[in-house]
Parts: structure tokens; C-alpha cells; sequence
């Protein structure tokens, strides 16, 4: 396999030494731990690829195994085991900064109050999804999707995929208004909705949707949305 340099244009090595880490996006830290592309695809190309591979969510990359990961064109086995090896060290860094006593779930304030900080400031909207096990205590959390200035289009496989795979009991939905008005509309209503159904199906419960704003929050389950 031919090794191609990047051009000036990709080298986020450069980028990282310039600006720091926090100035790179997924593809280009992946491309880091990837080091080299092929003959036909830069190194950023390739990590795009092994993104888009796990739904372009890099929590579910984390579940990603070696032998998955080979059937990416380009992607032998030490490119492979490289990213592998770099998901299971951001997990147990984030295992070590929390602790062995898990977050449980008590309200949508506190659901708010855990996500504003990441919502806080986003120009777009962003919606995430927090997987609890069976004592409502955080597994994993996902972004789920970044939309514009006034929607995150989300589908109920994308919110659920991640809880079906973690083995998660429950979920609980959030996302951001930019405008800083938490007021539901009408898409965040029959997204709410949809998901209610889809969670009746798969037998994960949906505590509730929460929609951030600046400073405060509104709970679709309050509102009366959901029904015991």
C-alpha cells in the first residue's frame, strides 16, 4: 500500500501545534491516530469515512471492534487496533473522572442542569440523549443530532440505536433552543411524539424531552405530552 502525504490543506499535526487540539474536528484528531492515508485517500478522508462507518457518532465508534473496523477500505489492521486502543483510553478517562458512583436520574431539572453547560452558547441546535440502566443512573450519553438555528431533525432509530445497543432501561431526550425561548413548537411536539410510540414498540421507557434555553427549561412531560 502506497503511503500519500497530506497536503497543506490537511494536516491537522500542523493545525494542533498552531492552535491547539480543541481547534481540530473529529476527523482531524482521528486522522492523528490513523497517521497516514493511501494511495487514493488522504489521512482526513479516510478518518471521515470510519466516522460516517459509526452514524457520525464517535460514541458509537467507541463500540466499534477491530474486525469491524478492517472492512473499511483503507483501514488495515493496525489502523485499526490504533483507533480501537484510542476509544477504550477516552473511556476509561471518563470512567476515572466520574467515579464508580453513576449520576441517577431524579428530574428534568436535573436533566437541564447536566446538559446546559454543553448546550449553553450553541449557535444550532443540538440534541442529545442520556441512557440510563435499570436504577435510572447515566450509562452513556449521545449526541444524536446538530441542526440549524431552529431544528435538529431526529428520527426515533437514531435516538434508540445507541440505547439498543448499550442496553440501556430508559432514555431521556434533550436539545437547545438557540432563540433562548424553551416555548415547544410544533416539530418538537411531534418529534416528542414519535418517540413516545417508538419507545412503547422497543420497550425502553422515554422519561422525558427536555428543551434547554437561556437560563431555563421546559419538560415535555410536565407540559403533559406523555402519558402513564
Amino acid at each position: 500500500m502506497k503511503i500519500k502525504k497530506m497536503p497543506e490543506s490537511e494536516r491537522p499535526q500542523e493545525k494542533m501545534l498552531y492552535a491547539g487540539a480543541g481547534c481540530l474536528s473529529n476527523s482531524e484528531l482521528l486522522a492523528l491516530i490513523i497517521r497516514t492515508g493511501t494511495d487514493r485517500k488522504s489521512a482526513v478522508r479516510l478518518a471521515d469515512e470510519v466516522i460516517s462507518y459509526a452514524n457520525d457518532n464517535i460514541g458509537d465508534l467507541g463500540l466499534a471492534e477491530v474486525r469491524e473496523l478492517t472492512g473499511i477500505d483503507g483501514i488495515g489492521e493496525a489502523k485499526a487496533c490504533s483507533i480501537v486502543a484510542a476509544m477504550e483510553l477516552s473511556k476509561r478517562l471518563i470512567a476515572d473522572r466520574q467515579g464508580s458512583v453513576k449520576v441517577r436520574i431524579r428530574d428534568s431539572r436535573q436533566v437541564a442542569e447536566i446538559l446546559t453547560e454543553e448546550m449553553m452558547g450553541e449557535k444550532r441546535e443540538l440534541f442529545m440523549a442520556l441512557n440510563l440502566n435499570s436504577k435510572l443512573q447515566i450509562e452513556s450519553k449521545s449526541v444524536i443530532s446538530i441542526g440549524n438555528l431552529d431544528s435538529a431533525p431526529v428520527h426515533p432509530r437514531e435516538v434508540f440505536g445507541p440505547a439498543i445497543r448499550r442496553g440501556a432501561a430508559a432514555v431521556v431526550v434533550a436539545h437547545n433552543h438557540p432563540s433562548g425561548d424553551p416555548t415547544p413548537s410544533v416539530q418538537d411536539i411531534d418529534v416528542t411524539k414519535r418517540l413516545i410510540k417508538a419507545s412503547e414498540i422497543l420497550g425502553i421507557r422515554l422519561l422525558d424531552h427536555v428543551i434547554v434555553g437561556n437560563g431555563c427549561f421546559t419538560s415535555m412531560k410536565s407540559e403533559g405530552y406523555f402519558t402513564d
